[in-house]
């Protein structure tokens, strides 16, 4: 096992990167979808975009670009305001695997963040899309916004829990409920985990909530600037644990001061690893 091991080594010690041969010979093993060579040629998508603000905003915030000119890939929200983040019915589910068959090749992706993709939708049926998506409580401009939390199930539904969550996620919503301002706001990941098993890496959001048991009662850890992006990073514990009552209004809070302290279109963590959490404590606490 140890010479197999230093063999290995020996192999990456370097550098991983794969050379072109290796890369071609993975590639046989998946055939890529039967995208169409003319799609890029729609104009209808341009037209309808500049002639439905709610249609564009749902663009901007919900598809991405895609290798393949004329298509794009397509978040389906599972944070509608007035449900659990990451809850689906269904009925929900069933619609989105026809629209998966209509529009996107059969095929559905969930993402870490508690949403799905639809990854490979030509433009021209975006707007289609997302009339049907919107029908289904499906569209809700949000992803990458502070109300596209991860949220454990917490003591609603887990039994290893110490402390609720989705109530609390509730609240956030309810406090958040103006999408011009969370769209203002731009990319902040919360992330509430209901005990230290972390099951929404609360330890790498932007804002982690951790719910702690105290003799009894419900309390809850808030950190600072984590991330898991390239630069990833753990959160710095804010200060102590806040009451249950208090978390959402630390959460608006934070976000004044944010607003109080970004330079132009700062993001939230960017503000936070330039000035620190100290005026985030000192407003908080």
């Amino acid at each position: 096992m140890t010479e197999m091991v230093e063999a290995e080594w020996q192999q990456i010690k370097n550098g991983m990167e794969l050379s072109e041969e290796r890369i071609s010979s993975m590639q046989t093993f998946f055939e890529a979808p039967a995208y169409d060579a003319s799609a890029n040629n729609d104009s209808s998508f341009e037209t309808l975009t500049s002639q439905n603000p709610e249609f564009a905003t749902w663009i901007k915030h919900n598809t991405a670009d895609h290798k393949t000119p004329g298509y794009r890939a397509v978040f389906v929200s599972l944070k509608a305001p007035d449900i659990a983040p990451g809850d689906i019915t269904e009925k929900q589910l069933d619609a989105v695997a026809d629209l998966a068959d209509q529009y996107s090749f059969g095929q559905v992706r969930t993402t870490h963040r508690q949403n799905l993709v639809l990854a490979d939708v030509k433009q021209a049926d975006l707007f289609e899309l997302w009339q049907k998506l919107d029908g289904l409580s499906l569209a809700t401009p949000n992803i990458g916004t502070a109300t596209d939390m991860i949220c454990c199930p917490g003591l609603d539904f887990c039994s290893l829990a110490n402390a609720g969550s989705i109530g609390i996620a509730k609240e956030i919503n309810e406090a958040l409920d103006d999408i011009d301002y969370l769209h203002d706001i731009g990319d902040l990941k919360i992330n509430m985990s209901g005990c230290m098993n972390g099951c929404a890496h609360q330890s790498v959001g932007h804002i982690g909530i951790l719910g702690v048991d105290k003799k009894g009662v419900e309390w809850y850890q808030l950190t600072l600037g984590g991330s898991s992006e390239n630069a990833a990073a753990i959160g710095k514990r804010l200060g102590p644990a806040v009451a249950k009552d208090q978390v959402t209004k630390a959460i608006t809070t934070i976000l004044d001061v944010y607003i109080k302290h970004r330079n132009d279109e700062e993001i939230f963590l960017d503000t936070v690893n330039r000035i620190g959490i100290t005026p985030f404590k000192e407003a908080v606490y």
